[in-house]
Formats: C-alpha cells, structure tokens, sequence
C-alpha cells in the first residue's frame, strides 16, 4: 500500500496518475487531512498500514511565507515530521519533496546534494528545516529536491508566461538567476520508479530536467515553442533585465542549478533535457481541448 499526500497539487496529481496506470494500490489524501495534527497523521498510517508514504504535500506560496511564517513551518517542517514519525512507526519508507530554496546562491558551479545549506528565505528556512526533521525521525526517507516546477496544476512560471504574452507587448523578465526547470510529470516518474523498485538507497537527491539555463531563457523558449504550437499568434518582446530592476519581497538566489548525477548514477533515474519536456507540456496543452478558442484553452491553465 501507498499513501500519497497531497494528491491534489500539481506533482502530487501526477503521481496519483501514474500510480492508477501502473496499477499501484494506493490510498490519497489531501486538504481533508491536517498532516500539522501528529494524532491524525499517526492514527490514518495505523488504519492504511503503507508501505510507502510519498509527501508531495507544501506550503509553496514563496512571497507570502515571510508574512505567514508560521503557516509554512507548519506545513513544510512539522508535517513533515509527522509524516516521517509514522513512517518509523510502520516500518515504511518516505519520499519527500524539497527545493533548491535551500541553498543561498551563492555557489558558482552546480549544487551538490551534501553542499552546506543556507536558506535566505523564510520558505526556504521551513523546507530545510522540514529536511532536517525527516532525517531525523526516520532512516528510511528519501528527500528528493527540485526546482521550477510546472505542470497542469497550480501556480507557475510558464502558465504566467503564456498569460502575459497573450496579454503584453513587451515581457520583461530576469536573466541573472540561473538554475533548471522540472516537468512535473518528469518528477513524478522519477518518485514512482523509486517505489517500484522497492529503493533502500536511503538518502538526499535532486531532481530537475536537465540544462541551466536563466529565466530569461525559459521565456524565450517558452515564446518559441507557444508560436510553433499556436498557443500564441502576436509578437511579443521579451526583455532581458537585472535582478536589481525586479525588486522582490523575497530574495532570489542567483544560482541554485542542481548536480542530477547522484540519482542518475545511485537510482538509475534518466533525466530528458528541459526544451524536450517543455515541448510535450505546450504541445499537450494545445491539443487539451481543441474545441476552445486559443485563449480559452490557456486559460484553462491554472494561476494559483
């Protein structure tokens, strides 16, 4: 049996997918569940009995974590935690989802899974610090961390993408940030091979498509292969600028580019290039529902 948390957001939709197509038995919970509540956490895992737990579950809302900090340690470190206490409990194993907030940046070549974190943001104090309770409750886990992350549900940058260039004639957009997007369905085939295989190579790994790019190159790719797949049809100028002209609540760390050759190498995952996956995500998006207008099937998207 597998539990999966937080079926209902963008990753954790994926996973419920795939975990219907392959045949897996599996139980899903969602809002319905309070994983903050370690009583309700710990009497479900006894009533389910998993094998697996995989917690696609997150406060994610990056800019308003620094006014709702609790609400995000909540979610991101004491969840978390309960999760991982009745995992022990069960004797079952953990899939975690973290992110590349844990870093500071400020690294000049790519991120290593045992590189020092430094969190600069209060979203990414709560999912290092969700890290560390995971690894501390239980030796069975497995933290996977991502990084721009987009797909069919939720909030994300090619949505808005899309959304501006259907509205906008000049898009201005950050080209000294430099990291790599995540496909959810990518990650979410990654996550369920690593159940498949019934994995003990316990331990923290990354994950995102591969490349390093900037966002400025991501809209520009993002334009490119929208015109080829007729999502958009208008000239739009894409505008390269500092991080310095885009001032934030939250800082953003300049690079956070992830090594994938821990989990290529430990757990056998094949990681595609990012202008492929990008490809498939706007072409499908395009075909979704051929009988709306071009504007109406964009808006299908999702802008949480």
């Amino acid at each position: 049996m597998i539990w999966l948390v937080g079926n209902k957001g963008m990753l954790g939709s994926e996973v419920e997918r795939l975990l219907k197509a392959d045949g897996l038995g599996f139980a899903a919970t969602d809002l319905g569940l309070d994983i903050t509540n370690q009583a309700a956490v710990s009497n479900l895992a006894k009533k389910l009995e998993p094998k697996w737990i995989v917690n696609c579950a997150a406060y994610t809302t990056v800019e308003k974590a620094e006014d709702e900090y609790k609400a995000a340690l909540a979610v991101n470190a004491a969840g978390p935690e309960n999760l991982a206490r009745a995992a022990l409990e069960q004797d079952a194993k953990l899939i975690h989802i973290s992110t590349d907030y844990v870093f500071d940046g400020e690294k000049g070549s790519d991120y290593l899974e045992d590189d020092t974190v430094n969190p600069k943001s209060a979203y990414g104090k709560s999912k290092e610090l969700g890290e560390k309770n995971v690894r501390l409750a239980t030796p069975r886990h497995f933290i996977l961390r991502t990084a721009w992350l987009y797909g069919r549900n939720g909030g994300n940058f090619v949505a808005t993408m899309l959304k501006l260039f259907a509205e906008k004639d000049e898009v201005r957009v950050v080209n000294d940030q430099f990291g790599s997007p995540t496909y959810a369905p990518d990650l979410a085939q990654a996550i369920v091979k690593i159940v498949n295989n019934d994995s003990e190579k316990f331990g923290t790994y990354h994950f995102t498509n591969e490349g390093r790019i900037s966002w400025f190159d991501f809209a520009c790719e993002i334009y490119r292969l929208a015109k080829a797949h007729g999502l958009v049809k208008r000239e739009v100028r894409i505008v390269p600028i500092s991080t310095a002209e885009y001032p934030t609540k939250v800082p953003r760390p300049a690079n956070t580019y992830l090594s994938k050759e821990k989990i290529k190498r430990d757990l056998g995952i094949s990681i595609r290039d990012w202008k492929i996956a990008l490809d498939e995500f706007l072409k499908a998006v395009s075909l979704r529902v051929p009988s709306l207008s071009r504007d109406e099937a964009i808006s299908r998207l999702k802008y949480a």
